[in-house]
């Protein structure tokens, strides 16, 4: 057998990608094709768990925010948009599925699957590849094969002989489903092979509209639909058609349908569907554009060279395999979200709901910013440049077509669903711009981040303001809204001094200091405050529900500063005692009832008191290196890779949300991490790369070194730039981008030097 540094240079790095790696416990990713960034996700859903029973929110729905449970022993359908990792959920439009015998239009339930149109089926007949899945069927004994162009779900079903195969197509949508989230479906039956319509949703995304366009490789023999409709006192007079056999012009507010087909043994029967966010027209034409032909073989394999290209952007050389999948897994997961969200003329919908073209960009959608704006936007700063810059111009975009005048704080399809804190397009938009990636009207941008900071009438913005916090009875989450907006304000501050705009910048970088007012000496914790001045009396360190912070207790929270540290380490009693600190947080036990309200934060996520599975920590074992401390920050930086990263099922301790806990893993195996983006400095961690190179665009290479590399050996000795010797444990960008080399030497003993 080759040895694996072999192996792995000559075979292609897709091979690596385990698109089946998800969250522990949660499923939140989905293991179905796509290209890089591409606005079809077109993956498995194995249940249709309702949002609320009896009116009340339904917990296990959670469990479903990508659609697919590996656990389950059934498969619904497979649908055409997905979000990656994410803590909440949406999307899981057009559900397809192939049956055999009655027509059934109903999914049926896990444990009666043969009362609806589901499937059973078994991991040994499954297959998840970058932009390609398949798994056989069980009850129809068909096997159903998917691939995706950008915009296009291309599926291949192979039937067994009958004259009762069925492809059935449910327009209601699928993930976090009730009864009214879907507003209105239409269809439009055009021949014996063509369907176009769209439907409208109103879930995380207020008002959300999906055209498409369905064709089918061989014409339909018969077809049909049913709809539900909500008891209204006028339904007009359709009554006079039979709407349910054969009638092209169907309308309802829950439709589904079904296509007809005489099949021989092993008959394979194609289906392509196409999406836009502007018309049935467009998305008829991304269909012609994108895959013209019925050659499923080779949309698939130009699908994955598109993702080959991706990921050899990269290239590492690695002691053991499961840090090749680990490795390149992480670098799939961070090019599966933003997505892109216009047709291929270039048109979409805007915030405002007006069709727009765009001018010189690609235009994106679904920003989980509180998430990605960490780590995920500054390693697309990196590798993928002209991608953040478009995102970075889509951003803007949102920010002129909203009436309310603020950048996105979590959008997706022409909406903002305005979820989780802080306003972090700003840290986004002043990053690229810092570092020379954005190349619009940096001037404009400023203008949007201050007047996005300056809403007063959002989230207690206007308390921040007056009060220098977010008072306690103002917001449930007053703490973390605080130091959120603390570093956002910095991150406009930086900016404006960037621009030489004096005024902006002593207002925002006063107000980046507004963690101050939150910190009480007296129990060594961030604290809620009333708009008296006062803590909070009843408040526990260790729980994370209803404490003011969210998704986090202040054992964490209190450490997020990182516009700031060394001032944060001085407030909080200097070097000694905040390593205790951070020592005390890595190796405490925190129960699990502090945790049992927060969904999103499980026991897998959690290293003693250090919430990895969830994002504002990110940032804080690399405070070890201002504490005096650098090598505790390697030791534990190589245990958190170790601990939280795995392969299979089940192999990352919390949600990737949209490529954060992806790309923390990128940058920390490479040795380096932006601990304050906006800032031009990562700091130095301790690599698990032997060595890696980094394609960076324009012919620059930046190469990492670690000599004498092992598992044991997981301190830093010594780290040279281009030869030079690093003593502060940082680098900065420009070090980065415009090419060298950086050396790490490894040692099994801590250098305390």
């Amino acid at each position: 057998m080759l040895p694996l540094v072999i192996a792995a240079q000559d075979k292609k790095l897709v091979n690596y990608v385990s698109p089946i790696i998800g969250t522990a416990k949660m499923g939140h990713t989905f293991p179905g094709a796509t290209v890089p960034f591409g606005a079809i996700q077109l993956s498995p859903d194995t249940d249709t768990i309702p949002y609320a029973v009896d009116d009340r929110y339904n917990g296990e729905v959670y469990r479903y925010c990508a659609g697919y449970q590996y656990d389950d022993p059934t498969i619904v359908g497979f649908s055409h948009t997905h979000f990656s990792g994410t803590g909440h959920s949406d999307l899981g439009d057009l559900v397809a599925m192939p049956t055999v015998g009655e027509v059934q239009l109903n999914p049926g339930t896990a444990d009666k699957p043969e009362t609806g149109y589901r499937s059973a089926y078994s991991h040994s007949k499954e297959l998840a590849q970058a932009n390609y899945y398949k798994v056989m069927l069980e009850e129809p004994k068909v096997l159903a094969e998917l691939t995706t162009s950008e915009r296009v779900g291309f599926h291949r079903y192979t039937f067994p002989k009958s004259d009762q195969s069925h492809i059935i197509l449910d327009f209601k949508s699928a993930i976090y489903n009730y009864d009214q989230k879907n507003i209105w479906t239409v269809v439009r039956v055009l021949n014996d092979s063509v369907a176009t319509g769209y439907m409208q949703s109103s879930g995380w995304a207020r008002t959300r509209t999906v055209y498409f366009a369905v064709t089918f490789s061989k014409p339909f023999k018969n077809y049909g639909a049913s709809s539900t409709r909500e008891k209204v006192p006028y339904q007009g007079f359709w009554r006079k058609f039979n709407q349910n056999e054969n009638f092209p012009d169907i309308a309802g507010q829950k439709i589904a349908m079904h296509f007809d087909f005489d099949t021989q043994d092993q008959e394979q029967i194609q289906m392509k569907i196409a999406i836009s966010p502007v018309s049935m027209k467009n998305a008829l034409a991304n269909m012609e554009a994108e895959i013209p032909d019925w050659d499923f073989e080779r949309v698939k394999y130009a699908g994955q060279a598109l993702w080959e290209a991706e990921l050899q952007k990269i290239k590492v050389d690695l002691l053991e395999e499961d840090d090749y999948v680990n490795f390149y897994t992480a670098m799939y997961h961070a090019a599966l979200m933003p997505t892109v969200y216009m047709d291929v003329n270039g048109e979409y919908k805007g915030l405002d709901h007006e069709v727009h073209k765009a001018d010189g960009f690609v235009n994106y959608t679904s920003f989980s910013l509180w998430d990605t704006f960490r780590a995920f936007h500054p390693y697309l700063n990196l590798i993928n440049p002209e991608r953040n810059a478009d995102m970075v111009s889509s951003m803007m975009a949102h920010y002129d077509q909203s009436v309310l005048k603020m950048l996105p704080i979590w959008s997706h399809y022409a909406n903002d669903n305005w979820c989780m804190s802080g306003y972090h397009s700003v840290s986004v938009i002043a990053d690229a711009i810092l570092k020379g990636v954005y190349k619009g009207d940096a001037r404009a941008a400023l203008a949007a981040c201050v007047q996005t900071a300056n809403t007063r009438n959002y989230e207690g913005i206007g308390e921040y303001i007056d009060y220098g916090y977010v008072p306690d009875e103002v917001s449930g989450t007053s703490v973390s809204n605080t130091l959120e907006y603390a570093y956002d304000d910095w991150c406009i501050a930086q900016l404006a001094k960037h621009l030489d705009v004096q005024d902006v910048y002593d207002t925002f970088i006063k107000r980046s200091e507004n963690w101050r007012n939150l910190y009480d000496a007296n129990i060594g914790f961030m604290r809620p405050k009333d708009t008296n001045g006062k803590f909070r009396e009843e408040f526990d360190v260790l729980e994370t529900h209803g404490q003011g912070f969210i998704e986090g207790n202040t054992w964490n929270y209190s450490l997020y500063v990182p516009h700031n540290p060394v001032a944060l380490i001085e407030t909080m009693g200097g070097k000694t005692q905040f390593q205790t600190y951070l020592d005390s947080l890595f190796s405490m036990h925190l129960p699990d009832k502090f945790f049992a309200n927060t969904e999103d934060i499980t026991r897998e996520g959690i290293i003693g008191n250090y919430v990895h599975g969830n994002e504002p920590s990110h940032h804080v074992v690399y405070l070890y290196n201002i504490a005096g401390a650098p090598w505790k920050a390697q030791s534990r930086i190589r245990m958190i890779m170790d601990n939280q990263y795995h392969t299979g099922h089940d192999g990352l301790g919390g949600n990737d949300d949209c490529g954060q806990m992806s790309a923390w893993y990128i940058f920390n195996a490479l040795g380096f991490y932006p601990v304050s983006p906006a800032s031009d400095e990562y700091w130095i961690g301790s690599p698990i790369v032997k060595s890696a190179t980094m394609h960076l665009g324009e012919g620059k290479i930046f190469q990492v070194e670690a000599v004498n590399q092992s598992e044991k050996n997981v301190y830093v000795k010594q780290v040279k730039l281009n030869g030079k010797t690093v003593n502060d444990f940082k680098i900065k960008h420009s070090e980065i981008v415009n090419g060298g080399k950086l050396t790490f030497v490894m040692s099994s003993k801590p250098s305390k030097r």
